[in-house]
């Protein structure tokens, strides 16, 4: 029997997941399909009900999601429990139906494990959505003692340091001020996602040695990552995170972990070209 896979998320027509998964699907010879869901707040009861039928095998979630699911799952697991963040949901052998976060590992595979002495550097992350928590999660994973988080809605800071004790909040006024203070920057915040809004702040008082991450992959290029490129600061876009993160999701549905072959990198590049 077909299984059927799905990522929920408003809006969601950037995301490569069905690219990503369906190929797997087809290397792996696994009878499944992946697709996209564009859906309300109030049809999260409804999806949830589809995956305790099967009708679903399971599902990932983005933006705006990644917490308002989680009253309708029975359990959190392992870093979404930490994290109070979930991009994957299934049902275990016991039909209970279970958050997990992948997101953390995709962070701490595709970036921090590259960076030398990151236990040293200073970071800030922008924004306060569901990616924040994985954001600073991994980077305390990874022994990043100096943490400062910086959002448009101050209130929503406040409420994320009551899960991080340690996280230095700032003010949204003063980014342009405080952005060269930092060794790494990461951007956690849909600010520069394809048809979509961007940053109204010039990054142009920042380190020499700088390293910004966008957690973005759509475009490939925001306009951020390009003035820093064009300032020979080092940079990276979400494409690695969103691949490993999949890879998780994609073990933790079918107990195969997928290869991430050439083939697969050409394929997710020539669609973000289009």
């Amino acid at each position: 029997m077909k299984k059927n896979f799905a990522i929920i998320g408003n809006p969601i027509a950037h995301s490569l997941s069905p690219i990503l998964h369906n190929y797997w699907f087809k290397k792996y010879n696994i009878n499944a399909e992946y697709s996209l869901l564009n859906i309300d707040e109030k049809d999260l009861d409804r999806v949830t009900k589809d995956i305790r039928s099967k009708k679903l095998s399971g599902i990932n979630i983005t933006l705006p999601y990644k917490q308002k699911i989680i009253p309708f799952v029975d359990q959190l697991i392992n870093d979404a429990k930490s994290t109070n963040s979930v991009n994957t949901v299934f049902l275990d052998e016991n039909d209970t139906l279970i958050g997990e976060n992948t997101d953390v590992y995709g962070l701490q595979a595709a970036y921090f494990k590259e960076l030398l002495d990151i236990e040293k550097k200073k970071a800030l992350v922008i924004g306060a959505g569901g990616v924040s928590q994985s954001v600073i999660f991994s980077l305390q994973k990874t022994k990043v003692k100096h943490i400062s988080l910086i959002n448009r809605t101050y209130e929503k800071s406040i409420f994320m340091k009551k899960n991080f004790k340690l996280l230095n909040i700032l003010e949204w006024k003063s980014l342009k001020d405080e952005i060269n203070k930092f060794d790494i920057i990461i951007n956690a915040t849909s600010l520069g996602l394809k048809n979509g809004n961007d940053f109204n702040v010039k990054f142009d008082k920042v380190k020499d040695s700088l390293i910004y991450i966008d957690t973005i992959y759509n475009p490939p290029e925001t306009k951020t990552i390009r003035f820093l490129k064009n300032k020979g600061v080092k940079t990276f876009n979400g494409l690695d995170m969103f691949i490993y993160q999949g890879q998780k999701s994609f073990y933790l549905w079918n107990k195969i972990n997928p290869e991430i072959d050439n083939g697969l990198i050409e394929l997710l590049n020539s669609k973000l070209k289009k």
